[in-house]
């Protein structure tokens, strides 16, 4: 029985400082999103990532770190908001 091509992802992270991390990779085609983020070394380069391993996306929708992986898929870490987006809207309209 022949193999499943590989597929293509991307993970990209945004630091609240610094420059933006992205990392295209070619997985088997049974790949998960920890695997993704395993192979992008996203940990290593930014540990604080880590932390919020549990806010995951693929084309900014929610994902569990055992969703399943399609060609093109990009794989978003998102970091904990700093302050109630409601509120700060709230905040600018009063000034």
């Amino acid at each position: 029985m022949p193999t499943a091509e590989p597929i293509r992802v991307e993970v990209v992270y945004a630091p609240a400082r610094g420059a933006a991390f992205g990392a295209k990779l070619m997985l088997p085609a049974d790949a998960r999103v920890a695997d993704a983020l395993r192979a992008s070394d996203l940990a290593r380069v930014h540990p604080e990532a880590a932390c919020v391993a549990g806010r995951i996306g693929i084309h900014a929708r929610l994902v569990a770190l055992d969703a399943p992986l399609a060609d093109g898929d990009r794989v978003e870490v998102y970091r904990p908001l700093t302050q109630d987006p409601r509120e700060a809207r709230r905040r600018r309209a009063r000034r």
